[in-house]
Parts: structure tokens; C-alpha cells; sequence
């Protein structure tokens, strides 16, 4: 098997899992799993879906991807960066629509896996990263306010304008009872750490709360009051119904939820290497996110992927092995089944609170900040990202900020890529050097030497060609030096033939100098190396003044 396609556990299994191995993991499982279990209700609950989903997600998800997980010590289930796209899908299309995305979602991780296309990830600009990244963060922070405020609001619009209108309509609505609920949960989650770290202030939070309210009786909206209580018991499997007409619209969708499945579970591995020292295996990782979330909704779940925070959870408390993971999931699972009805006495307030200090942790805003400092273009795909993101949506912000990004790029290297002409240079005598320089060399009447520092592709082609259409008089012979193009692609092949053809006309020698491997293998493929002739490509300058000499020897410049 190729070691990158082979899932972690078969290869600590196969090289030696000790009980002292086995005890250490099953610590970290079970407070991860702990730990979970208010982020997967309170993610399920504002992505629109029920709270008992993200249970399932977590038990499934988390359960197969630990299995097949290129990563030691990988923890995955439903994540904060998914609600504004599950919300969007679940209020349009439904469940279903969810369920078919969720799917197709996972087919394109399996591929994206097989098909090595981990290592291509990390091109993604940091800027969009951080623009999408922030503006989920104010999108989960607005979607909270009823919930923390207790508002009365019979529905929450779902557009970010419309949501802070309705908000402004009924603040005099404010439940008092609520707010304190809420004000106190999010003091309890900031000020925890400074007791410990290891388990995190959300769950103390959950815990603290739920009793308060359940013992004073306090009269605050909770999860059972709002969707009725948890079910006991966990579903059955069901194959989705996939209807082609909705898989076209959920096609797009499911585009974005492969990729922030594949983003955020390689950067929870990255961070689980920094931890432990190790080395995940990207691709597997994909195949393994893809598998996860091919049978989530089978089993009426969410999009899952590897999540940060739980899985520095379970690093933190011993967490060594896939082992600790799929504890995790059976812990998640023993809860649901046997106190899943005390769920129901959680109040929304302290999901809120929850939820909230979320969107605060992934909205990065000290790098939003540092961004806007920096250069103009990365600017604005840093602010165009994110505007699309609050205002628009999620997946058109990451398909622009990638597209603005490119053109960015190209923009930068054509500026990068100098192409002129250096006779004048290289026959310049007054320049005094200790060395023998290309100043000294002897350049032959009737022969132009052009220079190109940088990349030729299309995005310099126009410069290229106009810098030679600059010679008034044919020479007898042109040198391009090219020992300074490092890469090559179509376009610039095609402006090279172009070229070529041109000079032949007017009976005028192209000489090619120092061509590196890429561009030389370019031209090998195209048989552009055939068409110039062998002769023709030179290793250095001096052979090719040498050459050019008795060139010249032989014939006489014409006219163009």
C-alpha cells in the first residue's frame, strides 16, 4: 500500500499499540467527547438544523473519519465555519437540498484525495482565507442575538441587514431573565481558562447554567421548549433520495463545503503536527473527510470536518492515537442514548453565549487588521471577500476572492518579468570591472541581443512583443538570453514560434541562450526545438556572440 494512502491507525496498529497507549487515549476520548457535546447541539442549532444532527454528525463523522484519518490525533465533526452554508442551504432548499450537497460534498473530498490535490490546498490566498474566516464569524455573532437576549421574534430573517433591522424592532422585547443567562455563560467561557485549560469554559458554562436554570426555574427558552426535546435513541441508516434537478442547484454549494472541509481539517492537522511533532498524510486525510461526509447524512447528519479546537482538546489530555477519536464518538453516542432527554433542559441562552465566543475565537481579527496594512491588491481581496461573505454569499465570496487573487498574481508577475533589449548595455566600454563582463564582450554589427528576467506566459506576452517590435532594422541575428526565464507556458511557446517566423522572413538567425529545464522540456513537447534547431539553443552568451560572428561573416543585414 502506498504509505500516503494508508489511514494512521492501520500503521500504529501494525507497529504496536501498547495498554498504557489504550488508557491515554481513552482519557482524551472521553473529555473530548465531553467537551463536544454542547458544540455540536449549539453549531446543529444555528446552522438551522435540529439539535440531535450535530450529535450524529459528531458520532458518524467523527467515528469514520478517526478510521481512515491521515492524522494522529485528528478530532472532526460539525464546525462553526459550515453554519452560514448549512443555514443558507436548509432555509432554501431544505434538508434535503442539505443532504444531497453534504453528499456530492464528500464525493468530491474522495476525489480531491485520490487525485493528490492536498499539497494544492495550501495555494489558496491567505487573505481570502481570513476575509471568509472573519465573515462567518460576524454572521454566527449576528445570528445569536435573539437567542442571548432572549428577543420575541417569531422568525429571524436570514439576509444580514434584514436580521439587524428586525433585531432593531424588537429590542424593546429584551428578556431580562435571558440576557443574565446568557451575560453570565459568556463570563464563565472567558475567565475559565484562568482555572485550567484543559477543559474548556463552554462545557462548565453548559453545566453551570442548565442547573441554575433547571433548579430556580427560571423562565428562559431551552432546547426543549424550542424544538421539543432530544430523541434517546440513534437513527437508522437512510439512503438519500437524489434527485438530479436539486443535485444541479446543490452542485455549487457542495463546491464550498468540500473546500472548507478540506481547509479547515488539513489546518487542524497542521496544528495537531505542531503539537505532537508528527507528519499527517494530506491525501488520506481528503479521502477520510470525504468518507465522513458521505455517511453523515446517511444517518441524518451535517457536513463534518477536522475541528481545531477539539482536537487540541484531545492532544492537551493525552490524546496520542485515531483511538482517542472514535472514543470521542462513542462517548458522544452513550450520552445521546442515555441522557439525551436531559438535553432538553440546556437554555438557547448559553448556546448563544457559546456560540458567540466561537465567532469571536475564528474571527482572526488581529490578522483582518494587519491585512488592511498591507499592500493595495491583497486589500482589496481581503475586504471583497469578506463584504461578499456578510452581504452576498459564502461560496460566490470564495470564488471571487480566488478569481481576484489570481489576476492579482498575474498582475504581479508581469510587473515581476523585465524583457528589453541589452546591445547598447553589452557594448558599453566606459564600465571599469576587475572581471571579464559582459560590458567587455564584443557585440558584431547586425546582431541584437534581447534579455528576459521573470516568467513567459501570457501575461507578458503583449509586453514581449512589443519590446521586439522596437527593432527598426533586421539583424542578421537575434539572441534571446533566457537564463533567467525559469518557466514557460502555451502562450509564450506559440509567442516564440511567432517570432520565429517572423525573423526567417526577413532571413534573420534566432539564437536561444541558457534555456532552463522547464522551458527546454516545454519546447521538447511542442517540437519547437525541432523547428529552431538544435544548433540554435546555446549554453552561454560568449558561444552565442561566438556563433552570431560567423553568422555574420557569411550574410548581410536586411530591412524588415
Amino acid at each position: 500500500m502506498n504509505k500516503q494512502f494508508e489511514p494512521k491507525l492501520f500503521s500504529i496498529l501494525r507497529k504496536g499499540y501498547s495498554v498504557k497507549d489504550f488508557t491515554s487515549d481513552l482519557t482524551a476520548g472521553i473529555i473530548v467527547g465531553i467537551v463536544a457535546l454542547p458544540l455540536a447541539i449549539a453549531f446543529a442549532i444555528a446552522s438551522g438544523v435540529k439539535p440531535e444532527q450535530g450529535l450524529y454528525t459528531a458520532i458518524i463523522a467523527g467515528f469514520f473519519i478517526a478510521i481512515f484519518s491521515g492524522s494522529r490525533a485528528q478530532v472532526s465533526g460539525p464546525t462553526g465555519a459550515f453554519i452560514v452554508i448549512i443555514y443558507g442551504i436548509v432555509h432554501q432548499y431544505g434538508y434535503n437540498g442539505l443532504v444531497i450537497a453534504t453528499f456530492l460534498a464528500g464525493i468530491m473530498l474522495v476525489v480531491m484525495g485520490i487525485a493528490r490535490a492536498g499539497v494544492f490546498l495550501k495555494f489558496i490566498p491567505y487573505p481570502v482565507v481570513v476575509g471568509f474566516t472573519s465573515g462567518i464569524a460576524l454572521i454566527i455573532f449576528s445570528s445569536q442575538m435573539r437567542d442571548f437576549f432572549g428577543l420575541r421574534m417569531d422568525d429571524v430573517p436570514a439576509e444580514f441587514i434584514d436580521k439587524w433591522m428586525a433585531y432593531g424592532e424588537s429590542i424593546a422585547t429584551i428578556h431580562l431573565p435571558s440576557l443574565l443567562v446568557g451575560l453570565g455563560s459568556l463570563l464563565i467561557i472567558i475567565l475559565w481558562p484562568r482555572v485550567t485549560k484543559r477543559i474548556p469554559g463552554s462545557l462548565i458554562a453548559l453545566i453551570i447554567a442548565t442547573a441554575v436554570v433547571a433548579i430556580f426555574r427560571l423562565p428562559v427558552e431551552t432546547i426543549g421548549s424550542q424544538f421539543g426535546g432530544m430523541p434517546n435513541h440513534f437513527p437508522s441508516p437512510h439512503i438519500p433520495h437524489i434527485s438530479w434537478k436539486l443535485a444541479t442547484k446543490m452542485f455549487s454549494p457542495a463546491i464550498t463545503i468540500a473546500l472548507l472541509a478540506a481547509l479547515e481539517s488539513l489546518l487542524s492537522a497542521v496544528v495537531a503536527d505542531g503539537m505532537l511533532g508528527t507528519r499527517h498524510r494530506s491525501n488520506m486525510e481528503l479521502v477520510a473527510q470525504g468518507i465522513g461526509n458521505i455517511l453523515s447524512p446517511i444517518f441524518g447528519g451535517i457536513p463534518a470536518t477536522g475541528a481545531i479546537a477539539r482536537t487540541a482538546t484531545n492532544i492537551r489530555n493525552g490524546g496520542r492515537t485515531p483511538i482517542s477519536a472514535i472514543v470521542h464518538s462513542f462517548v458522544l453516542l452513550l450520552i445521546l442514548l442515555v441522557a439525551g432527554k436531559w438535553a432538553a433542559l440546556i437554555p438557547m441562552s448559553v448556546l448563544a453565549a457559546i456560540l458567540i465566543y466561537v465567532a469571536y475565537t475564528m474571527s482572526e481579527w488581529h490578522a483582518f487588521v494587519k491585512l488592511l496594512r498591507g499592500p493595495r491588491g491583497d486589500v482589496v481581496i481581503l475586504v471583497t471577500t469578506f463584504l461578499l461573505t456578510v452581504f452576498i454569499d459564502l461560496t460566490v465570496a470564495i470564488q471571487v476572492g480566488v478569481v481576484f487573487a489570481a489576476f492579482l498574481f498575474l498582475q504581479r508577475m508581469s510587473n515581476a518579468t523585465q524583457i528589453g533589449l541589452i546591445t547598447k548595455d553589452l557594448k558599453d566600454e566606459e564600465k571599469e570591472e576587475e572581471e571579464p563582463t559582459p560590458a567587455r564582450r564584443n557585440i558584431p554589427a547586425g546582431v541584437e541581443v534581447f534579455s528576459i528576467n521573470g516568467s513567459l506566459f501570457f501575461g507578458v506576452i503583449e509586453q514581449f512583443r512589443d519590446a521586439v517590435q522596437r527593432i527598426e532594422k533586421a539583424p542578421k541575428v537575434l539572441i534571446l538570453e533566457m537564463r533567467n526565464v525559469i518557466t514557460i507556458d502555451a502562450t509564450g511557446l506559440q509567442a516564440l514560434e511567432d517570432l520565429l517566423k517572423r525573423l526567417r522572413k526577413g532571413k534573420t538567425i534566432l539564437l536561444l541562450v541558457g534555456v532552463h529545464a522547464q522551458p527546454l522540456f516545454a519546447m521538447q513537447r511542442s517540437q519547437f526545438v525541432d523547428t529552431i534547431g538544435e544548433d540554435n539553443l546555446i549554453g552561454s552568451l560568449d558561444e552565442a556572440l561566438a556563433r552570431a560572428a560567423k553568422i555574420i561573416a557569411v550574410k548581410k543585414p536586411t530591412v524588415i
